[in-house]
């Protein structure tokens, strides 16, 4: 199974870079999601990748590019558009077209249409297919040549809950029959479920590259969650051993940069009662949005933060934090 390297893409609107400099692999057997806020360059990365635009480096997969594949949709299924297909044509119609321009056998359009949930509408024109419809019928083009290697944007599109959850379980399949996915999409949650991979990337340029569970562990809402009625004693001892103690709105106590471990240790040290010692996780959505709070091309105003001082004017020496604050 194919390998998609890409190298080096680039590409420049007029003065404004859209991709910057972006090099990662996609590995057979993973799904690899792609995210980016709006305007990020997630579809002209794509495109890139396919070479429909013109820029900077080049994306091989299994060592050929795109152009160089004889047949390229029983290689590398793509779905770049909400309904990339003619108006009028039926819908079996086109896959036919499609199979025929690409040496595939007449009857896999049949079995992909039966993949896609489109058997009773095969013979409707697209033009009065619903935009989950359209995605569909685009999803089944991409799976028409029964390609080593899918790349699609935004594929969940238009689907209800139930289409999420049958491209979710079509994906996670297709990896694991060791092909290379590689998918865009801006519903977190079902990323999370779906991904086991990730590249990340803000105003085109490279934010994170590797495995799901590093690119969460590595937020700052990442940590370990304490609640003491001794942090007068405690706080200090963590900071000293690299800690950072922040408290929160419901009385307990974010600390990062320690693990557990090391804070049961140090609590037990110092004879610091525990009430509460657990790890937290970011969520992928947390985690996405440190990564990208900077890298957005339109954001809202939204209310002024809210201030806090650690510790508070009030606050007698030694005593715990009346608001929440660094230690």
């Amino acid at each position: 199974m194919a390998v998609i390297e890409a190298q080096h893409l680039g590409k420049i609107y007029g003065s404004k870079p859209a991709v910057v400099d972006l090099s990662f692999q996609v590995l057979p057997g993973s799904v690899t999601g792609f995210l980016g806020p709006n305007g990020s360059g997630k579809s002209t990365t794509m495109r890139l990748m396919l070479g429909l635009d013109k820029g900077q480096g080049r994306t091989t997969f299994d060592g050929r590019t795109f152009s160089q594949l004889k047949h390229p949709m029983r290689e590398v299924g793509a779905l770049l558009e909400a309904k990339p297909f003619h108006p009028t044509r039926k819908a079996r119609n086109h896959l036919r077209m499609l199979a025929a321009a690409n040496g595939i056998r007449r009857s896999r359009v049949d079995e992909v249409l039966a993949m896609v949930g489109l058997e009773s509408v095969a013979g409707g024109k697209p033009r009065k297919f619903s935009l989950g419809m359209g995605q569909r019928l685009g999803i089944a083009a991409a799976l028409l040549g029964d390609p080593h290697t899918l790349i699609l944007d935004e594929p969940s599109n238009g689907l209800d809950p139930q289409g999420i959850t049958w491209l979710r379980t079509l994906l996670k399949d297709i990896a694991g029959q060791g092909r290379s996915v590689f998918v865009s999409s801006h519903l977190l949650q079902e990323m999370a479920m779906l991904a086991d991979q990730l590249v990340v990337i803000g105003r085109g340029v490279m934010l994170a590259n590797g495995p799901v569970s590093d690119f969460t562990r590595g937020s700052a809402r990442a940590g370990v969650v304490i609640r003491t009625p001794d942090i007068a004693t405690l706080g200090p001892a963590l900071a000293a051993i690299g800690g950072y103690v922040a408290a929160e709105p419901d009385g307990s106590y974010a600390v990062k940069r320690l693990s557990a471990e090391q804070v049961g240790d140090a609590a037990h040290e110092h004879g610091a009662r525990l009430h509460q010692l657990l790890t937290r996780e970011a969520t992928l959505e947390e985690a996405f949005l440190d990564a990208t709070g900077t890298s957005q091309e339109f954001i809202g105003s939204g209310p002024p933060p809210m201030e806090r001082a650690w510790p508070a004017p009030s606050q007698a020496p030694g005593q715990p934090p009346t608001h929440g604050g660094p230690w």
